[in-house]
């Protein structure tokens, strides 16, 4: 299946990476965001990818052209016919990345209704690239198809932002830096997309794909919820990128499933 990633947004919650770069390029462990993103889903067998560009793409654009380059041993021989030689292999070489241009100021379901044209009649992947999860990625997929609606989201529930209190009057007994669950579930992205998701993409660039379709699909019943209670971490803000980065340098990332 195709695999569509938003990589447009300004990031701005995330400023003090971001002024220089798009979001999805912040190094974790080393790495772009957005390659982790992929490589979850290359690991499921997903190697197809579009990439919705649009502030800075052309850091984008430039990481996955000089790919290669910029992760292989060479041998160059210098001279009026200058010859590369790579002797590094990747997993990555089966790997098929469109680069669409989608604007600077196009909203999210305008640069999902954008990419459409390249993932014709079939139903799709689309997820953000800010994102990681130990979640099975086929999983939902399994589950969207039984059950024949439009679209299907990983609902999972988010590691807590601030510290949880457990108080006798008003004498903290208790206290954790980070809660691993919440009482509500939100949407995860990793979603599963009907072609028919077209017809819910309203307004063109200016549609915002979390307000109105969510919520026209919800309101017809088209829209399923895959329930993930394992590891789920967004990036957006330069705390939760620190913690992505150490996981990952610790060797303890639970969304490294390659």
């Amino acid at each position: 299946m195709k695999v569509v990633l938003l990589c447009g947004g300004l990031g701005t919650r995330l400023r003090e990476e971001t002024e220089c770069r798009p979001k999805p390029m912040v190094p974790v462990g080393g790495r772009p965001i957005l390659w982790h993103i992929m490589k979850l889903y290359a690991a499921a067998g997903h190697t197809d990818f579009i990439l919705c560009l649009g502030y800075k793409g052309e850091s984008i654009r430039d990481y996955f052209r000089n790919y290669l380059w910029n992760t292989s041993d060479v041998t160059l021989k210098l001279g009026r016919n200058p010859q590369i030689t790579y002797h590094t292999s990747h997993a990555e070489e089966d790997w098929t990345v469109t680069l669409l241009e989608t604007g600077q100021e196009t909203q999210t379901a305008g640069r999902l209704l954008r990419a459409l044209p390249c993932v014709g009649n079939e139903t799709f992947l689309f997820t953000y690239g800010d994102g990681v999860t130990d979640s099975d990625v086929n999983a939902p997929i399994r589950f969207h198809r039984s059950q024949g609606a439009i679209a299907t989201g990983t609902a999972v529930k988010p590691r807590g932002r601030f510290g949880e209190l457990a108080m006798d009057g008003q004498t903290v007994t208790t206290f954790r830096e980070k809660p691993d669950e919440e009482n509500a579930y939100i949407s995860g992205g990793f979603m599963i997309l009907d072609p028919r998701i077209r017809g819910y993409l309203e307004d063109g660039d200016r549609c915002v794909f979390e307000r109105r379709p969510m919520e026209r699909l919800a309101q017809e019943g088209q829209l399923r919820a895959y329930t993930h209670d394992g590891f789920w971490q967004c990036m957006d803000t330069f705390r939760e990128q620190q913690m992505l980065d150490r996981l990952w340098t610790e060797g303890n990332a639970p969304w490294r499933t390659w």
